[in-house]
């Protein structure tokens, strides 16, 4: 559709019969937009924000094949690290640019964490805990690590979401999500050591670990709330 705008030799209406997906809903608001607003000048400068796009989407295509190229040797590596949840082909490639594929050069996975600046930090006074902040380390990592997050949180029936959700309410969103990149950096610390891929422990994984806690948390809640509880186990 850009490009017929910017060729001016189809009427408006011809142009928004042109739009896609849900811009189709839209075609005669398109149509009666496109009438009489799209001037040469305008044509001229979409040409030439097209063509710069264009340029980009090359330039981006290149650096894509060459890191393809590059990181070949590691690609069992690579797929491996893209069962982790939220980590796609991308931010594998920068985990293994970035930390490798040789875990021993880390006695553990928090010293990768730590070298990755995704470890809280330690600042005490008088037993008095002043400050958590992580530290910044290898920026281009934990900007990964972080983009990672975000989507791990969104999937359903998934670990790192239930961990996610867990701490979101007393720490916060951007600490929680902190929390989460750090046990992205973990899994692939472990995935990349052992040779294996993400073995996914499910959403309920930490409903499952404190069943009895929190049986005793909703029973105190719905009594307070006036009820009166009998609990009785389900046959399996």
């Amino acid at each position: 559709m850009i490009k017929a705008l910017i060729a001016g030799d189809q009427p408006p209406a011809q142009v928004a019969e042109l739009a896609q997906r849900s811009l189709r809903r839209k075609r005669g608001l398109l149509a009666e937009a496109l009438t009489g607003r799209v001037t040469a000048h305008h044509r001229f400068l979409l040409e030439h924000l097209l063509r710069h796009i264009e340029f980009l989407d090359d330039a981006i295509a290149t650096c894509d094949r060459e890191i393809a190229t590059r990181t070949a040797p590691q690609a069992d590596a690579l797929a491996r690290l893209d069962t982790i949840p939220g980590v796609a082909q991308r931010t594998a490639e920068v985990l293994v640019a970035e930390l490798g594929v040789d875990m021993t050069r880390f006695p553990t996975a928090g010293h990768a964490a730590a070298w990755a600046g995704l470890c809280p930090g330690t600042n005490e006074s008088a037993g008095k805990r002043l400050s958590g902040r992580t530290r910044y380390a290898n920026r281009s990592l934990r900007a990964a690590l972080i983009e990672s997050a975000r989507a791990a949180v969104c999937k359903r029936d998934c670990y790192l979401a239930a961990q996610y959700r867990r701490l979101v309410k007393r720490r916060g969103d951007k600490r929680a999500i902190v929390a989460v990149a750090h046990s992205i950096l973990v899994i692939a610390y472990h995935v990349m050591r052992d040779g294996q891929s993400y073995h996914e422990l499910g959403g309920d994984y930490f409903d499952q670990m404190s069943t009895a806690r929190l049986t005793r948390y909703h029973t105190r809640r719905l009594a307070a709330l006036g009820y009166a509880v009998t609990l009785t186990r389900r046959a399996a």
